[in-house]
């Protein structure tokens, strides 16, 4: 298994700390907190962080200059917030190397998928997105993120199956087929439960994908996102 991707947040206000903290772990990533600058020096001063994310408590100078030294080339990525009247400090930032330069106030999803994109562009994303009519999967974090903006989670028996069903698209999966490659959760797994587990995950992924096959089993038909 891959290593967990690490992210520091320096200063960053507490109310978007603790939801940005909170967004990033339940999608497998390490989240550590800096609220003062000499602990942010002891945290970068380390080796293993990935993303940092300097809030706007500290100065522009004061991010500018951790900036300096802990990134370029092998350091991590920067993402900055700033507020809208500093364009000035903006264009030092992204001059001096910065990633990404963000203005405050700010969308907690709009700035954690900032710090997303930026891990897969250094080959640390640790995402797997299936694209459904009304939501979108994490498969790593068994996350289901629903258009309307709420959040639900998959049991490990849920992600099993739907990984069965993405590596059988168009396939008929007969009861035995689904008890064989992704088995009940407990020990209740008589052949009848295998249409409680469909319902229970058609119902939380909000789709139409998974269909009953009368007398035979279960397909699964891809969106048209998917490819043949």
């Amino acid at each position: 298994m891959a290593a967990r991707s690490v992210i520091a947040l320096v200063s960053v206000a507490e109310v978007v700390a603790t939801e940005l903290a909170d967004h990033l772990e339940r999608r497998g990533h390490d989240v550590h907190r800096a609220r003062q600058p000499w602990e942010a020096e002891s945290l970068l001063s380390g080796k293993g962080i990935d993303v940092v994310v300097v809030g706007d408590s500290l100065s522009q100078a004061e991010g500018r200059d951790l900036l300096r030294r802990h990134g370029g080339e092998g350091g991590p990525d920067f993402i900055l917030i700033c507020r809208p009247a500093d364009l000035v400090d903006k264009v030092l930032a992204l001059e001096l190397g910065a990633a990404d330069v963000v203005e405050s106030p700010l969308n907690v999803r709009e700035l954690a998928a900032r710090v997303g994109g930026l891990l897969s562009r250094r080959g640390r994303g640790t995402q797997e997105l299936i694209v459904l009519e009304n939501a979108t999967v994490d498969l790593r974090s068994a996350m289901v993120m629903h258009r309307s903006g709420t959040e639900e989670q998959l049991s490990p028996g849920q992600v099993a199956l739907l990984r069965l069903f993405l590596a059988s698209p168009r396939k008929v999966l007969t009861r035995d087929d689904i008890i064989a490659a992704a088995p009940a959760e407990n020990v209740d797994a008589f052949d009848r439960s295998i249409d409680s587990r469909i319902v229970r995950l058609r119902r939380k992924l909000d789709t139409e994908t998974i269909t009953t096959i009368r007398g035979a089993g279960y397909r699964f038909d891809p969106p048209q996102q998917f490819a043949d």
